[in-house]
């Protein structure tokens, strides 16, 4: 009795011409990589920042300033920072001081907050202020570092 096999000749074939195909498609390694590396700064130098931006900052005591102005609150306590924001928007809002996001094409006042807070403070006190300043109104709220080996 003839047993049945399987002729793999075919797919041998098969296999060699989608390997010949693969070979000539496939784009050929490039010789060289180009890049950039950024450099260090020549010098670092003071800039003024925007007069809308907000920054929240918070001490490892939990004291709260708004921009260059001393403690005003606590992260325990944020009503006096909620307030200023919010009547800070509202001044805004009084004076058109309107934007035109250019993504969306909406026309709204600037709500951007940025909040910075040393690295040694727990993370619920991090999420409080965000809390905080999200009840104001903010939107988009930020997080910023200006040294990372703090």
């Amino acid at each position: 009795m003839n047993r049945p096999e399987i002729n793999v000749t075919p797919l041998i074939d098969v296999l060699l011409v989608l390997l010949i195909i693969f070979m000539i498609v496939t784009p050929t390694r490039p010789s060289s990589l180009e890049t950039r590396v950024p450099s260090e700064p020549a010098a670092t130098r003071d800039v003024a920042p925007h007069p809308d931006t907000i920054v929240i900052r918070a001490d490892r005591l939990g004291n709260l300033s708004v921009n260059i102005s001393g403690p005003i609150a606590t992260i325990a306590e944020p009503d006096e920072v909620i307030d200023l924001i919010r009547s800070t928007f509202a001044a805004r809002r009084e004076n058109n001081a309107f934007r035109t996001d250019p993504s969306t094409g909406k026309t709204d006042i600037e709500r951007t907050v940025f909040i910075k807070a040393p690295k040694g403070l727990d993370y619920g006190s991090v999420a409080r202020v965000v809390d905080s300043v999200k009840l104001a109104g903010a939107s988009p709220v930020s997080l910023q570092i200006d040294r990372l080996e703090q």
